[in-house]
């Protein structure tokens, strides 16, 4: 058997699956596994080790035994964490949702092959570490960095002195911020951005709209003022974005897109953003725009939408509006 993928309510793994010594993919998501057997070690061949949402919250020290392990997808919501001594396992290529503490910022430097990092509750206590760690990973290309508490918008400590990584294409902050940070501005290379919980009172478009290569963008929650306009983009700004997600709960008005903005925007989402009322007047003047979605909108909104206001989306094909009950 090369692959085993396992969900649903399933609260134990018996030490038996170490028998399967030609596994090459674990799949344990959306279970009720607490922990791993001990005998897990035994899985040699094993590349992937998948363990989304399930009730565990610490790797067993078995697992350095894998050294030819790929890609461990870990608790995107907590993190789970590594054992001491998870700087072993050098093939590493994927490391997403993995809890942070003193000794895995210590050793990530070590896992060079790495390409895809998501980490979980960076604090204070490790942060200077575990940055001047992931900027010596050259191989990185995606990036997730969430604060503990984010959901309190807790900011990232240490935020304005980190150093991407030189080759960085995807980035996600789940934190608070008081200000863009002025690194963001740098990466060149960045082709997808999230902004998570930053409840900015500044306009985040004075430095995103001059990124050359972005083409996906979303704000959770980023932004907090009510009202946005045609600053949010200006002429030739977001070159080459297309598409766009916005989620908030403040925004109440886009008064205006200018012409020249978004000339490369394929699609549009409102998501959950309960306050909005208007739609921007130049938005029908987007002919590039292939999909709009208002999703639990405000319901003046969605009803002007299909009366008088439609001439701003009639030109869309693909339409997708839902209404807050």
């Amino acid at each position: 058997m090369l692959v085993l993928d396992l969900f649903g309510n399933i609260d134990n793994l018996p030490d038996e699956v170490g028998n399967l010594v030609h596994l090459r993919y674990l799949g344990l998501s959306c279970t009720l596994i607490k922990n791993l057997p001990d005998t897990i070690g035994n899985l040699q061949k094993l590349r992937t080790l998948e363990v989304e949402s399930t009730n565990l919250h610490q790797l067993p020290k078995e697992i350095l035994k894998i050294t030819q392990l790929r890609h461990l997808l870990l608790n995107p919501y907590g993190g789970i964490r590594a054992p001491r001594g998870i700087g072993t396992l050098v093939n590493l290529h994927t490391c997403a949702g993995v809890y942070a503490d003193a000794t895995f910022a210590s050793e990530l430097s070590t896992l060079t092959y790495l390409r895809n990092l998501d980490v979980r509750n960076v604090s204070e206590d490790h942060a200077s570490e575990l940055f001047a760690a992931i900027f010596k990973l050259e191989n990185l290309v995606s990036l997730s960095l969430n604060a503990e508490n984010t959901y309190l918008g807790t900011p990232l400590p240490e935020l304005e002195s980190f150093s991407p990584p030189p080759h960085l294409q995807e980035l996600c902050l789940c934190c608070g911020l008081f200000e863009m940070p002025n690194w963001l501005a740098s990466i060149e290379n960045l082709t997808s951005l999230e902004l998570r919980r930053s409840n900015l009172l500044e306009n985040p478009s004075s430095v995103l709209q001059f990124l050359p290569k972005l083409k996906y963008l979303t704000l959770y929650e980023a932004y907090k003022p009510k009202i946005i306009g045609k600053e949010f983009c200006e002429a030739r700004g977001y070159p080459e974005l297309e598409q766009l997600s916005i989620t908030s709960r403040d925004l109440v008005e886009w008064t205006e897109i200018v012409n020249g903005a978004f000339q490369s925007l394929k699609a549009l989402r409102f998501l959950s953003c309960l306050n909005l009322t208007f739609l921007p007047e130049g938005f029908q003047h987007i002919s590039t725009i292939q999909e709009f979605w208002l999703w639990k909108s405000h319901g003046d909104l969605a009803r002007r939408l299909r009366s008088k206001e439609n001439y701003k989306i009639k030109h869309i094909s693909k339409l997708k509006i839902y209404e807050h009950r």
